[in-house]
């Protein structure tokens, strides 16, 4: 695996650890549609969250919440519709980002509702 994929999957996995401590219910990792992949599925209460991650070493380039941009967000929703859809889920949902930095420590941001 790259060095990419590995930081990639580390930030994920800190996400649904981080998600979990705050009382979510982690469904899924890394569900699948089509060319639309999903990071994490969570539930909190009677809401259905879906969690775009992004994880960088540095910030030398930007925050990794800012690389989420529309054609992500569009690949977010239409991979959303689906698992909703298997699931048949009737509840509400909400579309989160989770950035990542993992440099010298951990920094971990939550942002809820942060597309649709």
């Amino acid at each position: 695996m790259s060095k990419k994929a590995d930081l990639g999957e580390k930030g994920e996995l800190l996400a649904a650890a981080y998600l979990s401590e705050k009382g979510y219910e982690v469904l899924m990792k890394n569900y699948r549609y089509k060319h639309a992949e999903i990071d994490i599925v969570a539930r909190i209460g009677e809401l259905l969250v879906f969690v775009e991650v992004k994880t960088r070493s540095k910030i030398n380039f930007g925050y990794p919440e800012e690389s989420v941009d529309e054609k992500k967000s569009a690949k977010v929703i239409e991979g959303a519709e689906q698992y909703i859809v298997e699931s048949d889920w009737q509840g509400d949902v909400r579309f989160d980002i989770i950035s990542v930095v993992v440099g010298k420590e951990i920094k971990i941001q939550h942002f809820e509702d942060a597309f649709y």
